[in-house]
């Protein structure tokens, strides 16, 4: 008869354990081999496969291959940006869009100045902050040290008047000083100045532009039409600019000022 084995006590081991570690380092040995094979394939990359997956993915999500912004369809992009990518066009079109308005308002005024002989003695500009109408001309307007209109005020305020009552823009009127003479009666050119834009802005609620719609400012002497202006040119200062601003989001507006800049270049 064979003997039994005796049970192990103590420091000995059962025969075959001590072998068992090998069965584990093989395994993870496996393991590691199999990641850098991943790793190796990852790293060479089959450029036309990639291609082929790539145009597949944006053909499913809705998208076509493109490599530079389409201009064909009304998209408005800057003559310095045309061609290149990532231009946000939606942001574009807007911008060209308040800009067309804008103008728009400016060709009606001054179409109907120059049927009655006024457009000399009104200036336009626009701007991303809106349109600016100058009432500039010290004999048309303003006499020195007075807020009272002169006679031809009131037929250039009836035109004004109704092409800024149809539009929802809100309008400001700032008034300005020459700041070159005591401005009495007035206590100082602020003053001065805030009763030539406060006259305005009376005349022009006369006209139906909405109370909600307008409000007056007073930039006293500080905004000269220029800095470097001879004597004879002060009267120009005694002026009231009637602003239609822009109703453009900030953003917006910084796109405004390349699309000007772009249909004067």
């Amino acid at each position: 008869m064979s003997r039994r084995r005796k049970p192990s006590h103590g420091g000995e081991h059962e025969e075959g354990s001590s072998e068992r570690w090998t069965t584990s380092y093989m395994d993870m040995v496996t393991v590691l081999m199999c990641l850098f094979i991943v790793l190796y394939a990852m790293s060479t990359v089959d450029k036309d496969k990639f291609e082929k997956l790539r145009l597949a993915l944006s053909t499913g999500f809705g998208t076509t291959k493109t490599e530079k912004i389409d201009t064909a369809r009304g998209i408005v992009v800057p003559k310095a940006d045309v061609g290149k990518d990532g231009v946000d066009t939606t942001a574009f079109n807007a911008a060209k869009a308040e800009v067309d308005k804008l103008q728009n308002v400016e060709k009606n005024i001054s179409t109907a100045l120059q049927a009655q002989g006024l457009a000399s003695d009104v200036t336009f500009q626009v701007t991303s902050d809106g349109l600016t109408i100058s009432l500039v001309g010290a004999a048309s307007f303003f006499s020195g040290n007075s807020a009272i209109l002169q006679p031809d005020t009131d037929r250039i305020l009836n035109v004004i008047g109704p092409a800024i009552t149809g539009i929802p823009n809100q309008d400001a009127v700032e008034g300005h000083a020459d700041g070159h003479s005591n401005p009495y009666p007035y206590p100082t050119d602020w003053d001065l100045a805030a009763a030539r834009s406060t006259a305005v802005l009376k005349y022009l609620l006369g006209t139906g532009v909405p109370q909600a719609q307008i409000y007056s400012s007073s930039y006293g002497a500080a905004r000269p039409l220029s800095p470097t202006m001879t004597p004879d040119q002060y009267p120009l200062n005694r002026r009231v600019d009637v602003v239609v601003l822009s109703q453009a989001t900030d953003s917006v507006k910084l796109l405004m000022a390349k699309v000007l800049a772009a249909e004067h270049s």
